[in-house]
């Protein structure tokens, strides 16, 4: 791998805390991932602070993640990474390359790239997966083959193009005005409540409580087999109560709230859907609708809907009543949850590509 004149890439340093005397890299290297963001957005829902993200690079039993800042000179000007899911047997990596605009050009993706593969196939794995928002343009467009959704050929979409993926799915980026909703998402939940007769609510903010632990375990299991994901690979994930308590950790170290809103069946006690949302330190920011899924055996009766609405309804009065809107995301082919996100009110604001490659 020859670098760029100028350019190093160094492992990244992750510090105990961000009060620790090394902290200062990953501050910068936060300060880099969001105004990369806002380079190809043009918006700032994705920034987050330095504390949010710390807790996501601690050592994890699921996961192996390797981390590198991209340096020019004296300044970090991008940021390289790969994630290995540590589930039995795993054979998928997936990986991020993400540099500032002045810096574009130089050849440094390139060499990034050739720095991600070689890490893959030293560690034995050989699907690579990756994603990559693609703002609209004029021009060439590529359909996915899944058969909903297009992104331009733009860019990032030539880099993928030329280092051998294919693109897979487009996932639909959307957001809900926290305030405008609010009657639509009362009348739905009306509905939705009526529909579901034989179910009820319940609801429990970070850290889980003890009674939900496995139920939710199990839920949680089955985002990685009983949701649309065209041709990509994903491992049938292993959850349990240590992982769900792991993961509660995250989100209360790095200062946010988490909002959990399940549907339990009333006959067997059963928890069979849920909705998650999301919201950063600062209270004034956008929330972030993150898992929703209802187990397959309990579809049919709204409950998509009423985990949903009922999340919405809550975290609007109790928990985030100044959060302006809500985003979240969803894979294009995904219509049931999408229906219900148009119904509710999200409008779409962004595509993503996900990219698959098949090492030989």
């Amino acid at each position: 791998m020859t670098l760029p004149a100028g350019i190093q890439f160094r492992p990244l340093t992750v510090p105990e805390s961000m009060d620790a005397p090394d902290a200062a890299e990953f501050r910068e290297y936060t300060r880099v991932r969001n105004a990369v963001y806002r380079e190809i957005s043009g918006r700032d829902d994705e920034s987050i602070t330095p504390e949010e993200l710390l807790p996501h690079f601690l050592p994890d039993p699921s996961e192996r993640r390797f981390a590198w800042v991209v340096v020019d000179g004296d300044d970090i000007v991008g940021r390289i990474g790969v994630d290995l899911p540590l589930e039995e047997g795993s054979h998928v990596a997936f990986w991020l390359i993400e540099l500032l605009e002045s810096v574009h050009g130089r050849g440094i993706g390139t060499a990034a790239y050739a720095l991600v593969e070689q890490t893959a196939r030293d560690h034995g794995r050989t699907v690579l997966q990756s994603w990559a928002e693609h703002p609209d343009a004029p021009g060439p467009r590529i359909e996915a083959p899944t058969g909903f959704g297009s992104i331009p050929e733009d860019r990032i979409a030539r880099f993928y193009l030329r280092n051998g993926y294919t693109l897979e799915q487009i996932e639909r980026e959307s957001a809900l005005d926290l305030e405008a909703s609010a009657p639509e998402v009362a009348r739905l939940l009306e509905v939705a409540s009526t529909a579901a007769s034989g179910y009820r609510v319940v609801q429990w903010q970070a850290p889980t409580p003890p009674p939900y632990l496995d139920a939710y375990a199990w839920m949680k299991s089955r985002m990685s087999t009983d949701t649309p994901m065209g041709a990509l690979e994903f491992d049938e994930e292993s959850w349990d109560a240590a992982r769900v308590e792991r993961e509660d950790r995250k989100v209360l170290a790095g200062a946010r709230r988490m909002l959990v809103t399940a549907a339990q069946h009333v006959a067997s006690g059963a928890l069979v859907a849920f909705n998650e949302l999301v919201i950063g330190p600062d209270p004034t920011g956008p929330s972030f609708q993150h898992d929703t899924l209802v187990l397959r055996e309990h579809r049919g009766h709204r409950l998509g809907l009423l985990v949903k609405c009922a999340g919405l309804t809550t975290w609007r009065a109790e928990i985030a009543s100044r959060s302006p809107r809500v985003i979240t995301d969803n894979a294009e082919e995904n219509r049931p949850m999408l229906d219900i996100n148009e119904a509710i009110g999200f409008v779409p604001v962004a595509y993503n590509g996900a990219w698959k490659k098949v090492l030989t």
